[in-house]
């Protein structure tokens, strides 16, 4: 008796699967491009090119939240390098960085315990007299 429930049970579910597969199939199509569209926009496939360099947009945003505390010391003491680093990444020209230098630095204690978004926000506002 166990054993002819268990073949009807399987003949059911094998006849509503066959039944209905054009929806399982599309149902499956539809999850799976929902999960690729879901992953390329959140896993920071956004910031990366094909051959897996960060892209230029992204490489100062990238650099500022890695390197928060070494940037705070350099913002302190107006000097160092990373300060020289990120005034690279966000375009100020060699020439103007010591002037660049000293401007970040007299901002520095508005930056003072803040996170790196902030940071970022007063790096690029504070870069732009500086940038050709």
């Amino acid at each position: 008796m166990r054993h002819v429930l268990g073949c009807i049970l399987i003949g059911s579910a094998s006849l509503m699967l066959g039944a209905t597969g054009c929806t399982l199939k599309a149902t499956i199509n539809q999850t799976t491009d929902t999960t690729s569209n879901i992953t390329g926009t959140t896993s920071g496939q956004a910031w990366w090119n094909e051959d897996g360099q960060i892209k230029l947009d992204f490489k100062t945003t990238a650099f500022v939240t890695l390197n928060q505390e070494n940037l705070q010391q350099d913002l302190a003491a107006g000097r160092g390098e990373y300060l020289a680093s990120v005034s690279t990444l966000l375009g100020v020209p060699e020439d103007r960085q010591v002037a660049f230098f000293s401007a970040v630095q007299a901002s520095y204690t508005e930056t003072a315990g803040t996170d790196s978004t902030t940071l970022l926000a007063l790096l690029r506002k504070t870069s732009i007299p500086f940038v050709r």
